[in-house]
Formats: C-alpha cells, sequence, structure tokens
C-alpha cells in the first residue's frame, strides 16, 4: 500500500504535523487529473524544507507523502465543511482552489473510492497523530500541536485581496489555552518589526486538524500556521527561494522554541 506519511519521533512537548506538503499520487491517478492538476499547484510546497530544523529543537515530526488531492488530512473523515457559506476544497477535491476543475470529465472518485481513500490514508495518518500527542502528553503533562502549512498571497475564490504574511489560527480561541496569549502577542510584534504581516485567527482559523486536537482542558494546545508563499519561494514556479526562507526561518524557529519552553 502506498506509505502515507513520515514519522520522526521527538522528545520535546511539540509536534509539528504537515499534512499539505506531499506530492505522492497513488498508481494510475495522474491519468485521471485536468492537465492544471497534474502540477499540484495547490500543495503546501517546501513547508517540511522550511521546518526542517524542528528536529533538532526535540519536536515530533509528522508528515504527509501523499497529496492533498488524494484526500485532504486537514479536512473531517464525513468531508463536513469547515467554513460554512464560504468557499473551500473538500475531503477529496473535485476542484482546485481556482475553481478549474480537478479531474478529467467522469473520472471524479466515487463514494466507494472516497471511503476507502479515508480507511487507507486518512485513519493512518489521525492513528499516528493522535498516538504522538498522547505520549508525548503522558511524558510532559502537556501537548502542543503546530500544523504547518502555506498558500499563495492571492487566491480570489478563498478570499479577498492578499493576505498577511504569518496566519496564526487556534480555532477562534478554543483550540489554545489563553495563557499562550502574551507568547503569542510577544512573537508577533517581533515578525512585525522583522517585516511581516500577521493575524490572528483571520480568515484562515485552523482546520480539522487544529479544531480536533487542541483541547485545552485537557492539556493540549493546538494552533495554525498559514504562510504566505511568496515569503519563501517562488510561487509561479514552485522553486524554494534561499534567499526569502533564511528571513523567515529564524522567526518561526524562535515560535517553536518558545512553544516548547512554555509550561502550564
Amino acid at each position: 500500500m502506498t506509505a502515507v506519511y513520515d514519522l520522526i519521533e521527538g522528545e520535546s512537548p511539540l509536534i509539528v504535523s504537515i499534512p499539505h506538503c506531499g506530492t505522492t499520487l497513488p498508481p494510475g491517478l495522474i491519468d485521471r487529473l485536468s492537465p492544471p492538476a497534474r502540477l499540484l499547484p495547490d500543495t503546501d510546497w517546501h513547508v517540511e524544507r522550511l521546518y526542517d530544523f524542528a528536529r533538532g529543537l526535540g519536536a515530533t515530526v509528522i508528515a504527509a507523502r501523499l497529496s492533498r488531492f488524494v484526500i485532504d488530512l486537514n479536512r473531517p473523515a464525513d468531508g463536513a465543511s469547515l467554513y460554512p457559506g464560504q468557499a473551500t476544497t473538500g475531503l477529496c477535491p473535485t476542484t482546485l482552489f481556482s475553481g478549474v476543475p480537478l479531474y478529467l470529465p467522469g473520472a471524479e472518485p466515487t463514494p466507494t473510492e472516497i471511503a476507502a481513500r479515508v480507511e487507507n490514508y486518512w485513519r493512518p495518518y489521525h492513528r499516528a497523530l493522535a498516538g504522538e500527542l498522547a505520549r508525548l502528553k503522558a511524558r510532559h503533562g502537556h501537548a502542543i500541536l503546530y500544523d504547518a502549512h502555506s498558500i499563495r498571497a492571492e487566491v480570489p475564490r478563498l478570499f479577498e485581496g492578499r493576505l498577511p504574511d504569518l496566519n496564526l489560527g487556534t480555532a477562534g480561541g478554543a483550540s489554545l489555552s489563553p495563557a499562550f496569549a502574551p507568547l503569542l502577542d510577544d512573537w508577533r510584534g517581533e515578525a512585525e518589526a522583522a517585516g511581516f504581516t500577521t493575524v490572528l485567527n483571520g480568515r484562515f482559523i485552523g482546520g480539522h486538524i487544529t479544531r480536533a486536537y487542541g483541547q485545552p482542558a485537557d492539556n493540549i494546545h493546538a494552533l495554525q500556521m498559514e504562510l504566505v508563499q511568496q515569503r519563501y519561494m517562488d510561487e509561479e514556479s514552485y522553486a524554494y527561494l534561499p534567499e526569502r526562507a533564511d528571513r523567515l526561518r529564524p522567526l518561526l524557529h524562535r515560535l517553536l522554541d518558545q512553544l516548547i519552553a512554555w509550561r502550564p
């Protein structure tokens, strides 16, 4: 069976989840995709590279191998919309972020195929993620989940205008203890002083992973980071640009450092 994720266990309270970095497609699927979709344009390109320092901090890292076009690991298994009334993409997307069809006509996944993808791909990732959070909480008394994402700066179908550079989401405050507020406020001030724009619980408040696993009352805290891709790569060619990334990475390093050092 196609491998679903890579997992490296750490011993700090932090786990970094990267559910949309995968580019692998199961055999035969690419032939069913529309020509624009075959370039995998909605991938969270290079996010695993951007955070490659996390392992050195002692963080656990789980990163998807499969493309989100196979199944979106940051959506509920029942396909319920995370943003009712707003444009979004589903559990097994059939359109690109742009609205262009993802599949060739008549090649969309059937309900039976979607159910198989949930069983074979979605559930293994989430079992691993839940197991790691339980392990870290047992070790430290608490666990922190950082869900790492990126997106184009402008996606008219999904939001108006240009996104801030750094979009933090805590499910409107439900997934993260209020005790983290000073940490996040200070870090956002540092980021803005360095020339980056930030927002907390703006257009993206966190997807299924943040909302499902962030349970502050149970000492499991979760936040999502949605980065604007222009800040570390070329959005047209998908090329990683070290000269841009090297301005951003120290900020991300300090944020993860501070999350690891946090104590209830």
